[in-house]
């Protein structure tokens, strides 16, 4: 079995659509209320938002953190793991958030991965056993 086993399950990144829905259905986002709303068919961009509902509201009435921090979280390791190809294992090791102000209403996030950065990625690996 492919080490992308994720990837595969949710449509693989031939079919951003089918990745979409099926993304949108996996148990951590649909438990919070996550909506996948774009994937970009390169796998570079996706656009993620949440409303705010009672089952995702902390206790003063905002967003939970878990959940804000839920919608970013897959979207980085599924957008490199699609560009850089099978020869690579891809893990987040490790992440960190910023909250700007009380989550409300409706959030949405964008998820963007340059060509730079995928660039950069690939260059350490040429000089790096691992990064």
């Amino acid at each position: 079995m492919s080490r992308n086993v994720l990837l595969q399950l949710l449509g693989g990144t031939k079919g951003s659509p089918a990745l979409r829905r099926w993304i949108s259905l996996w148990p951590p986002l649909l438990g919070a209320g996550i909506r996948v709303k774009h994937i970009a068919a390169d796998m570079k961009a996706a656009d993620i938002e949440m409303k705010l509902r009672f089952w995702n509201a902390n206790h003063v009435g905002t967003h939970f953190g878990g959940s804000l921090f839920a919608m970013t979280d897959p979207f980085y390791m599924l957008m490199v793991m699609a560009n850089l190809g099978r020869n690579h294992i891809v893990w987040d090791k490790a992440a960190s958030i910023r909250y700007r102000k009380p989550g409300r209403g409706v959030v949405r996030a964008e998820v963007r991965l340059t060509d730079a950065q995928l660039d950069d990625i690939r260059e350490k690996l040429n000089t790096l056993p691992k990064l």
